[in-house]
């Protein structure tokens, strides 16, 4: 159904005529997935013989959007979210911004609910237009200035994917000392390749069904903690850097519940174009927040709990030992051996998160030029992998720094992107009948955007005011909280920056170019 064989072929061969048509820098449309003598082609028929996706960044035809379950839209994202890192976000409350429980707890409610809406939003173009999420970029930032969006998509996706390879290997490590770090990460990137190999189809049907026992797991892990009585005793004042880590602290759980916008579109694009995008809409919705907000404040509960007793008792030593696994061991620990297989699956759990970070990265690939999308999509799933490797190994003895600049660096560049995007969406296009997805290919007769970019460069001037870092602070956000540091408003700043700008320098652009 979506990777195709020869027997597919002797039914329909008008549809498997599918060309890899990129007429970007004078390049003349490709071969077919199947004929020619090219070694792409032959790549290509084995891939189908293996039912593996051939398929990239060309538009989805509507013979081919057959899968029709909303589940299959929910589930994507519970399972990619019911995972560890979620839970290590949580953490990030008390041991970076010194919140409190409670002001953690609302904190982390309303920064999620705002940022998984573009994730949403963006869901439903996939089935309206059969497009992934990059090459729809190109309706609002034009051939070119796309091609720097997918750049900072690419550094997205294996970021996101060296930062959680690193939480799955502190479990492993908190499990058995003997596995080190490295060896942790190895068996996490080795395993999410094996799934993304073949492509989307897999990637649906292995997150259909793996978030089940990752839940089961965080109940356990809830039920245990709750059962020992520290939960009771927790203490609910407010933290010591009030406005200052609520901002930060906000930053870096919006970075997270917003991270999955430039991915959107890449798992609807099989969805028939006549789905509900109300349901699309609010299919995605529930399948980000319930996992969000549950291993997040579950994060939040156990990492308060490392005040008990003045800090001196084992969810602080076991949090200093091991990090989010040693954290996670504290509680777990009553149960011996058991306790050590709920880990383990912990551990694993991270794959899920993993899958959409090296599935979308190869087709993020693609868009850079026409050299990169005659290479498979599978190939650069394996280097894609191979890349995180190399990241996460020396990164991990780094990783609470790393995550945290990290989840704020994501915050900052999908806020100017999201800022651009819906603006042209609603105000320029004026919904989706604005949009002609047959020119997705045809550099001519898209966007020039000027306007985009140069909206995008004023979003990054608000991202540096508004940011709030140890190697930066900006002016505005040393108003925003306790100095030195103040408060993260920089990608607050980044969207309002960009959206305003693209506001006023569209309309000049359509003037001029009328493109």
């Amino acid at each position: 159904m979506f990777g195709r064989s020869e027997p597919d072929l002797e039914k329909a061969p008008q549809a498997a005529k599918t060309v890899v048509d990129d007429t970007s820098d004078g390049a003349v449309p490709g071969e077919s997935f199947v004929y020619g003598d090219s070694l792409y082609a032959k790549i290509q028929r084995v891939a189908g013989k293996l039912h593996i996706e051939q398929r990239g960044i060309e538009r989805v035809p509507a013979d081919e959007q057959t899968d029709t379950s909303y589940f299959n839209i929910g589930s994507m994202w519970l399972a990619a979210n019911m995972v560890v890192s979620s839970f290590a976000i949580g953490v990030l409350g008390k041991s970076l911004f010194y919140l409190g429980f409670v002001d953690a707890i609302l904190v982390d409610l309303f920064f999620n609910l705002l940022g998984v809406l573009t994730v949403c939003f963006f869901s439903c173009f996939g089935p309206a237009f059969g497009l992934r999420q990059m090459v729809l970029s190109r309706f609002w930032f034009g051939w070119w200035p796309t091609k720097f969006i997918a750049i900072l998509n690419i550094l997205a996706c294996i970021g996101w994917s060296a930062a959680n390879s690193i939480v799955g290997a502190q479990l492993l490590n908190a499990v058995n000392s003997d596995v080190p770090g490295f060896a942790g990460i190895l068996i996490i990137v080795l395993c999410t390749m094996f799934v993304t190999f073949a492509g989307y189809k897999v990637v649906h049907l292995y997150e259909y069904w793996s978030w089940i026992p990752t839940f089961i797991v965080f109940m356990i892990v809830f039920g245990t903690f709750a059962h020992s009585g520290d939960f009771i005793n927790l203490p609910m004042e407010v933290g010591r850097s009030e406005l200052g880590g609520v901002l930060s602290f906000g930053s870096t759980v919006y970075g997270f519940a917003t991270g999955w916008t430039s991915y959107a579109a890449d798992y609807t694009v099989y969805q028939p174009a006549n789905r509900s995008r109300r349901k699309i809409f609010f299919s995605t919705w529930i399948g980000l927040i319930i996992p969000l907000l549950f291993c997040q404040m579950l994060g939040i509960a156990i990492m308060t709990a490392t005040e008990l007793n003045g800090g001196d008792n084992k969810y602080a030593d076991g949090y200093s030992t091991s990090g989010n696994g040693g954290l996670l061991w504290a509680v777990l620990e009553p149960l011996g051996g058991f306790g050590k297989f709920c880990l383990v699956i912990l551990a694993l759990s991270i794959i899920a998160n993993n899958c959409p970070n090296i599935y979308s990265v190869a087709l993020t690939v693609q868009v850079l030029g026409r050299y990169s999308q005659r290479v498979p999509r599978f190939i650069w799933t394996l280097l894609g992998s191979c890349v995180t490797i190399a990241i996460g190994i020396p990164g991990y003895s780094h990783f609470e720094t790393i995550l945290e600049n990290f989840m704020n660096f994501i915050a900052y560049w999908l806020a100017i992107y999201s800022g651009i995007a819906v603006t042209d969406h609603f105000v320029f296009k004026r919904g989706f009948g604005g949009y002609r997805p047959e020119l997705y290919d045809k550099p001519h007769k898209l966007p020039l955007g000027v306007s985009a970019a140069i909206a995008f460069c004023f979003g990054i001037a608000g991202m540096i005011t508004g940011m709030s870092q140890t190697w930066w602070v900006g002016p505005i956000a040393m108003h925003a909280g306790a100095p030195p540091y103040g408060g993260d408003i920089g990608f607050e700043l980044a969207f309002a920056f960009a959206a305003t700008m693209y506001l006023i320098l569209r309309p000049i652009e359509l003037r001029i170019f009328g493109r």
